[in-house]
Order: C-alpha cells, then sequence, then structure tokens
C-alpha cells in the first residue's frame, strides 16, 4: 500500500502531478474512494489544474526531471489545502562518493537531484511536517 494512503481521510481531493502517459497511482486511489486529477505537461497538459486546491498531491519519479523545481514546488504547495499532503518518490543522493558512480544521472533527463538535507530545508521553507518512508518516499504535510 502507499504510504501516503495511509494517512488520508476518506475521499480527498487528489492530484496525480507529473503522471505521464498512463496514470497507475492514481487508479490506487480512486480504488480507496479517493478522486483524483493528472497534470504531465506531455500527455495530460490542462493547466486549468493550477488553479485548484488539493488535499494531498502526488509525485512520483517527478522531481528529477523539472527545470525549476524552485517554482514547481512552490506552486504545488500554493496548490495544497492546510494540512494537505505532498507525497514524493525520488531517488535521494547519498554522498558526493556514491553520487560520482550513480545510475541514476546517466539518464539525460534526470536534471535535478535531492538528499535528505534538500528536504529538510523545504519543509522548513514550505512550513511543512517532514517524514522520509523507506529508501525514496518523501511525505510533506503542509502545516
Amino acid at each position: 500500500s502507499s504510504p501516503l494512503l495511509e494517512k488520508l481521510a476518506a475521499r480527498q481531493m487528489g492530484l496525480d502531478f507529473g503522471c505521464g502517459p498512463g496514470p497507475t497511482l492514481s487508479t490506487l486511489f480512486e480504488e480507496q474512494g479517493h478522486k483524483m486529477d493528472h497534470y504531465d505537461p506531455f500527455y495530460y497538459n490542462e493547466p486549468e489544474i493550477f488553479d485548484k486546491q488539493y488535499d494531498f498531491i502526488c509525485a512520483t519519479e517527478v522531481m528529477e526531471h523539472l527545470r525549476d523545481p524552485d517554482r514547481e514546488l512552490t506552486t504545488l504547495f500554493t496548490m495544497l489545502k492546510q494540512g494537505g499532503w505532498l507525497g514524493i518518490m525520488t531517488k535521494l543522493v547519498k554522498d558526493k562518493p556514491a553520487f560520482s558512480n550513480w545510475h541514476y544521472i546517466r539518464d539525460m533527463t534526470h536534471i535535478c537531484f535531492y538528499s535528505r538535507g534538500t528536504f529538510t530545508y523545504l519543509a522548513q521553507r514550505f512550513n511543512a511536517e517532514l517524514s522520509f518512508i523507506a529508501g525514496d518516499v518523501i511525505l510533506l504535510k503542509k502545516k
């Protein structure tokens, strides 16, 4: 099950941000009674979602592709209701030696990389509670 799913009250409104061509994560949430919108600049380019408010937003394997993560994260936190959740899945940088041999940097579409320190900073910046789940799931709750 999804660590984010366990945090949600019944019948919440969510956004699968950067869902790709076939949203699979949103199906999991919909099966549990949540409503989902989808956004992907290539497959579901529906900018009207940026005017909405959400109880939760998922960004799975998206963060590493963002050209302007500061702008994108500011936008996502603006769209998140008070007490809302941002669930992120991305591989985290461990240290400099590991980074140089990391398979993740060889994907040319991966242009942005994050560490636990990055998310600690982001949680402070956006006034959010931070949880690291397993190796690559980050949950941020908007206070």
